[in-house]
């Protein structure tokens, strides 16, 4: 029961991005043509900074090493595979990790499902300003990334101030000379 619990949370989140990354992908791919743009009626003057459109990637998150499809639907097997793997061992009290799992299993099940659906292509369709074109699942794989760094970062800080209150309570008070017993 407890193992079951510890997973609900895992696949609950990861379904959910996963789900969010194919439905605003299927938005974009039903209305949008590809190489095509789209701003609400109104917002031309955001047009350079941020705007929906529909673009193609073979590639890794954020359109980096191009026509690498087989290889990264090979390797999100690999991924997400390591994360369920690894999940079991995760602490239920580190917060952190469990999320940051959760996300990055979610996001690499939206461009996974993409890729085996798509003839390895991922459909990409967040465009804000010179950035690379993104989706919601290349955007879960990065927030998952920075709240584990962040939680690596408060797990060291917690152990250096374990690590110093220990130090301090060992050390034994160095004894009063002088003042017992003098007038």
């Amino acid at each position: 029961m407890k193992v079951t619990k510890n997973y609900l949370f895992l696949f609950t989140v990861a379904g959910i991005i996963a789900a969010l990354d194919q439905w605003t992908k299927n938005l974009v791919r039903e209305n949008i043509p590809t190489g095509g743009s789209w701003l609400p009626d109104g917002w031309d003057a955001l047009a350079s900074y941020a705007r929906t459109v529909h673009w193609h990637n073979t590639g890794a998150a954020f359109g980096i090493f191009k026509n690498g499809a087989t290889l990264f639907t090979a390797l999100a097997f690999v991924v997400i595979i390591a994360i369920i793997w690894f999940y079991r061992e995760v602490d239920p009290n580190d917060w952190y990790l469990r999320l940051a799992l959760a996300l990055q299993l979610g996001g690499a099940l939206g461009n996974l499902i993409d890729r085996l659906l798509y003839n390895g292509v991922v459909t990409d369709w967040i465009s804000i300003g010179n950035f690379a074109v993104f989706n919601i699942a290349d955007a879960s794989i990065t927030l998952g990334t920075i709240i584990m760094l962040i939680g690596v970062w408060q797990m060291e800080k917690r152990e250096k101030q374990a690590k110093a209150t220990h130090e301090a309570e060992d050390e034994e008070p160095a004894p009063r000379v002088g003042t017992e017993g003098s007038l």
